[in-house]
């Protein structure tokens, strides 16, 4: 079952997700070279926290942080601590928010300092498979086409897709139905229809798409030790492109 959203509700979900947006604006100033991972998770949740939002991912399944923050060949779920930032990382930071009982969830990857051309590289194909997937999320597509979007773009640069995690629906809980792969064939799946919410979020390994979770039980991470990059946007079904609710990132 897909909800289905009416406009006062698609309203309160773009509150939750523009405070994402401003906290991810606000912390891409702060990523530089010997900054804390724990320091920026808690200045997420103080801003979080002066928009009179909630952050949403503490506690969320037993989550112990504000925010999920993962450098280099961590892909998400990165708990953040005493690991200092280091010049020519790559950084993914993904926040949640809940505000009036609606949510808002975005990552996106930074750099720190100056990367790689290959880091850059990466960047730049995983946001483009993510601005693919967009224009691929339209109503009376399939579902399928949104994951069918990201995996050619991505597999045509010669990177590779996590399959063990997907995007998600969005809306009074943070993930809802439907699972979004960001892989497989197009046109399977159920049919897009206005006024449904999305969470859609390619994650791109610059190696093999195998990764593992490791001992803190939450950290995915790659497991020839290669680089990953995550993009995520908040986004409603409309007859022609999707309403971006997380626009300004």
């Amino acid at each position: 079952m897909i909800n289905i959203r009416n406009e006062r509700e698609i309203e309160l979900l773009r509150k939750s997700a523009q405070i994402v947006v401003e906290a991810l604006n606000l912390i891409e100033t702060r990523i530089q070279p010997g900054v804390r991972t724990g320091d920026l998770d808690l200045e997420i949740a103080d801003f979080i926290r002066s928009r009179h939002g909630r952050p949403a991912f503490k506690g969320f399944h037993g989550y112990p942080a504000n925010s999920c923050i993962s450098v280099d060949e961590q892909v998400v779920h990165g708990i953040p601590g005493n690991r200092r930032l280091k010049e020519g990382e790559i950084v993914s930071v993904d926040i949640g928010v809940e505000l009036n009982g609606y949510y808002g969830d975005a990552a996106k990857t930074f750099k720190v300092g100056c990367v790689s051309a290959e880091k850059e590289r990466l960047m730049k194909c995983t946001k483009e498979s993510l601005d693919l997937a967009m224009e691929a999320a339209v109503a009376g597509n399939h579902l399928s086409d949104i994951g069918y979007a990201v995996q050619k773009h991505v597999e045509t640069a010669g990177y590779s897709v996590v399959r063990d995690l997907v995007g998600h629906g969005l809306g009074t809980e943070m993930h809802e139905p439907p699972q979004i792969p960001n892989y497989g064939p197009p046109g399977k799946g159920p049919r897009l229809k206005p006024g449904m919410v999305f969470a859609i979020e390619p994650m791109v390994n610059m190696g093999s798409y195998e990764v593992f979770t490791d001992d803190d039980q939450w950290t995915v991470v790659t497991k020839d030790g290669k680089p990953s990059a995550h993009y995520e946007h908040d986004i409603v079904i409309t007859n022609g492109k999707p309403d971006i609710l997380t626009a300004g990132l």
